[in-house]
C-alpha cells in the first residue's frame, strides 16, 4: 500500500509539472505576441516569489469560495500600478483557471523557458536594493564569465542580506552579501 501511494503521488507530481510547463509556455507565447515577454516574466517572477513566501496568500488564492474578482484584486494590489496590463490580464487568467496558488512555479518555468529560447541560463540574484541597468549588466557579465554560460538575471530585492548580492545559477551559489561577510567575521 505505501508503494502504491508513493506511485500515485509521483504521477500527480508529474502531471502538475506538465501543467506548469504548459501554462508557462502559453503565457510566454501570449506575452511574446504582445512584445512584453521580458517585462511580464520579471513581473510574474516577483509576484511568484511573494506568493511562494506566504502560506496564507497561497491558501487564499486557491480558495474557490472567495470570488475570483477578489483574488485577482489581491494580486493586482501586489503587482502595483506600474504593472503591465498584459501581466495583469495573464494573472487574471491564471486565477480564473484555478491556478492562482501556482503562480510561483509557473513564473519560474516561464523565466526558464524565456531564457532557454534565447540560449541563456537563469541566475536569480538577491540584492538589498534595486539594481540599475549598469549594475545588472556588470553582474550579468561577471556571472557569465564565472559560469561559462550566457546568463539572464532575475533580481529579487531582499533587504535581509544588508548589502552586496547573492546569485544562484542552477545549483551554484555566489554569495557576496554583507550579511555573510559579517557572519564569517563573527566566526
Amino acid at each position: 500500500y505505501p508503494l502504491r501511494r508513493q506511485r500515485q503521488m509521483c504521477i500527480r507530481d508529474r502531471a502538475m509539472t506538465e501543467k506548469v510547463e504548459e501554462y508557462a509556455a502559453g503565457l510566454a507565447k501570449l506575452a511574446e505576441a504582445e512584445g512584453e515577454l521580458n517585462r511580464v516574466a520579471d513581473e510574474l517572477y516577483q509576484l511568484g516569489r511573494t506568493v511562494e513566501s506566504s502560506d496564507q496568500l497561497r491558501s487564499t488564492l486557491s480558495d474557490r469560495t472567495i470570488p475570483a474578482s477578489r483574488r485577482i484584486g489581491i494580486l493586482e494590489d501586489l503587482l502595483g500600478a506600474s504593472a503591465s496590463p498584459v501581466t495583469i490580464n495573464l494573472v487574471s487568467m491564471l486565477v480564473g483557471a484555478g491556478r492562482g496558488s501556482h503562480i510561483g512555479p509557473i513564473a519560474d518555468e516561464l523565466i526558464r523557458q524565456a531564457a532557454e529560447s534565447r540560449g541563456q541560463a537563469v541566475a536569480e540574484v538577491r540584492s538589498a536594493v534595486t539594481l540599475n541597468d549598469d549594475q545588472r549588466g556588470r553582474l550579468k557579465s561577471a556571472l557569465s564569465s564565472a559560469t561559462g554560460m550566457n546568463i539572464d538575471i532575475v533580481v529579487v530585492v531582499d533587504p535581509e542580506i544588508l548589502g552586496g548580492v547573492v546569485a544562484q545559477v542552477g545549483d551554484t551559489v555566489f554569495d557576496g552579501s554583507v550579511r555573510t561577510r559579517l557572519e564569517k567575521m563573527k566566526e
